[in-house]
């Protein structure tokens, strides 16, 4: 099909229909397409403005509900710290209070036992001075003991002393008269006589001066020594025996103390006497020979007393230490020692002193004295 041409109004050229449509087309078609692109352009320079606009908003917006979230993470963030700062004042005010509470029961335990302590001292001292009473009523009472048994001890003493006196004074009274009986008799008879006298000047002192002690006279032609004397305390009870014998001659004779410890130890006896009118050489008044006590006959009776003493003082020694197997060696020991023996010196010394003085008052002649 041939182009039909139209000629342009404005030069005249002969333009084919088809490139006249054409082209009156693309020019609508690109005044269509520009307009549209403007629209386009302008919807999106629109567009851009509100996207702009809303970024901006957003921004805005963001940038408040960032400020707002701020606020509000402040916010949360104070309350958390206000109620972490609540809720650890209301800890701390629990732990507080079960410290306030604990040193409260530890106050009071603490004030207890202060009060406990101030009881125990004060009971302490209540007792403490309890104990200084009761010891100075019982350092009282001792001393008033003391001398109330002083006392009777004393009492005792002065009584015993008076006894004993008494005694010795029969024993000198006896003394006398067996003398004048032996001076008599000595005029009289042979030596055989003298020495009976001797022997029963010995038994009738020995009786007088210790009438609760049991004498046994050994009978003539029998063996044995001449007088057994049992002594026993006041009450009776038997403390030993002494055996007595006499010798009335001129010259000392060993023999004798051979003899008499035989008759010792036949008859038993814890102790034995041997009085001479010629003791050995070395023993004038009282002395001890080979075991034997030997004296002249005027301290006999001294003798006796201090031997009997010391048998009465080892019997209940004896009675108050029952089975101790050394008895006999304490016996031993006490009687051969040297308080026994100054004892025995003491009592012949006063003995000795009360005989001279009675003798210088009945202007009797005086006895010899030990040298």
């Amino acid at each position: 099909m041939a182009d039909t041409n139209i000629t342009c109004p404005k030069c005249g050229a002969e333009i084919p229909l088809s490139e006249a449509v054409s082209h009156r087309l693309r020019e609508d078609l690109n005044a269509d397409f520009e307009r549209r692109r403007q629209q386009l352009n302008a919807a999106l320079e629109e567009r851009e403005k509100k996207l702009v606009n809303a970024q901006a908003a957003l921004e805005s917006r963001a940038a408040g509900v960032q400020a707002e979230v701020g606020r509000a993470l402040e916010a949360e963030r104070q309350r958390l710290l206000t109620e972490a700062a609540h809720q650890a004042e209301e800890k701390l005010g629990v732990q507080l209070k079960d410290l306030r509470r604990q040193l409260d029961d530890r106050q009071a335990r603490l004030k207890a036992a202060e009060k406990t302590e101030l009881d125990l001292l004060k009971q302490q001292r209540e007792l403490e001075e309890a104990r200084q009473a009761m010891e100075l009523e019982v350092a009282r009472k001792l001393e008033a003991e003391r001398r109330r048994i002083a006392d009777a001890a004393r009492q005792q003493g002065v009584e015993a002393e008076r006894l004993k006196l008494a005694e010795k004074e029969q024993a000198i009274k006896g003394l006398q008269e067996q003398i004048a009986a032996l001076k008599q008799r000595a005029e009289q008879g042979s030596m055989q006589l003298q020495g009976e006298a001797l022997e029963l000047t010995l038994e009738n002192d020995l009786q007088q001066s210790f009438p609760f002690d049991e004498l046994a006279e050994v009978k003539k032609g029998t063996r044995g020594a001449d007088v057994t004397q049992t002594v026993r305390t006041n009450n009776g009870t038997p403390c030993g025996a002494i055996l007595w014998e006499a010798k009335n001659a001129r010259n000392w004779s060993p023999a004798w103390i051979t003899k008499l410890k035989e008759d010792q130890r036949q008859a038993r006896a814890d102790l034995a006497v041997l009085v001479a009118t010629c003791p050995p050489e070395g023993i004038r008044g009282i002395g001890q020979l080979d075991g034997v006590w030997v004296c002249e006959p005027p301290f006999a009776v001294a003798l006796g007393m201090a031997l009997r003493q010391g048998l009465t003082t080892t019997a209940m020694q004896r009675i108050q230490q029952a089975g101790r197997a050394d008895k006999a060696t304490a016996l031993h020991e006490h009687l051969c020692g040297v308080e026994f023996r100054q004892h025995i010196a003491a009592v012949v010394e006063s003995f000795v002193g009360l005989r001279d003085q009675l003798c210088a008052r009945s202007s009797c002649e005086k006895p010899p004295r030990s040298r």
